[in-house]
């Protein structure tokens, strides 16, 4: 089969290897109907994870390079004898987030932390979904059937990143009803973020970026006021959007200092800054000013437990996920 496979930083190569077999008996096997490439997959390909594995094993031997990916649409192939859930032919929606759902943390739901070797490992620790076929381990806990109507393109956005979005993002932020939100990053995971947002009612989502185009789309999602983050005035710009008082919540959806910069300056007492985007490089904490303004302030890695609802809300129009995730897919 055809595979993307990463070596080390810059170096990533499409090669012919072993199509993947069942291992453990909770594992399924499917065939790669789409897949897409995550911010996380770029951040790897520069060095961003460089304790990512270097080595893939499978039923024919160990291979040298990983690879990547960890979302995408396909449809069951084989499964392990423990799977009851699914079986061949099955079209299935693969969550980024495996879990065995038995461990302290997945009976906590932080699957992402999954203690019996789950959690995020599809591209990162075992080989992911960048290739024809994919094995997903704990398929009953990790697969989701794809519903008949659902676009394919909205659907594989539910392998990470809405779910990402929703959880890190918007209910690490505390968005509720009323609230003023700032989304600093217009990429597709800071478009989830204000997809999902909108299931809250928040008055205002302030949406920032430096790219005009992106901005334009994100008015069309639904954000209330944009914000290019290349001009000069940019924060004095978000103050003024309410009042000089700040936003009840910034969600940092990027990945580099200058979006942390943004969210620190802009979140007001009492608030939320819920980070979300991947740091490979130390940032500015300016905690000599932040710790008197009783904020919140939160990280995370995705635990896909919202993915059920998500799926449903995509499936009922409440997203209108085709339309929108047809033009997030376009646009970037």
């Amino acid at each position: 089969m055809r595979a993307m496979v990463y070596y080390g930083a810059d170096d990533i190569r499409v090669e012919e290897r072993p199509k993947p077999g069942i291992i453990d008996a909770t594992d399924a096997v499917i065939r790669m109907t789409k897949t897409t490439i995550c911010g996380t997959d770029l951040g790897i390909w520069k060095g961003k994870n460089p304790e990512i594995e270097q080595t893939s094993q499978n039923r024919d031997g160990v291979f040298s390079g990983r690879i990547l990916g960890h979302e995408g649409i396909g449809i069951v192939e084989s499964v392990g004898d423990s799977v009851k859930n699914f079986k061949s032919g099955d079209k299935v929606i693969i969550s980024c987030v495996s879990r065995c759902g038995t461990c302290e943390n997945c009976q906590k739901q932080l699957y992402s932390h999954c203690r019996n070797g789950g959690g995020w490992i599809l591209g990162y620790m075992i080989d992911g979904t960048q290739a024809e076929y994919v094995r997903a381990p704990f398929a009953d806990n990790s697969l989701y059937l794809l519903p008949e109507g659902l676009n394919e393109d909205a659907a594989v956005l539910l392998s990470d990143a809405l779910p990402t979005a929703h959880e890190i993002g918007v209910q690490n932020g505390g968005v509720k009803p009323g609230d003023t939100v700032a989304i600093v990053g217009a990429g597709p995971v800071g478009v989830g973020c204000l997809l999902t947002a909108q299931l809250y009612s928040p008055s205002q989502i302030i949406m920032i970026d430096m790219d005009d185009n992106r901005l334009t789309l994100a008015r069309e999602l639904g954000a209330t006021h944009i914000v290019n983050s290349a001009s000069e005035d940019a924060i004095t710009q978000i103050l003024a959007l309410t009042d000089g008082r700040g936003v009840d919540c910034a969600i940092e959806a990027v990945g580099i200092e200058p979006a942390w910069n943004i969210c620190q300056h802009v979140v007001k007492e009492g608030g939320h800054l819920a980070n979300v985007g991947v740091h490979g490089k130390p940032v500015s904490f300016a905690i000599e000013k932040l710790w008197i303004r009783n904020l919140t302030i939160t990280t995370g890695l995705v635990n896909a437990n919202t993915t059920s609802m998500l799926l449903k809300s995509c499936c009922s129009g409440k997203l209108a996920a085709e339309e929108k995730a047809l033009k997030i897919i376009i646009d970037y």
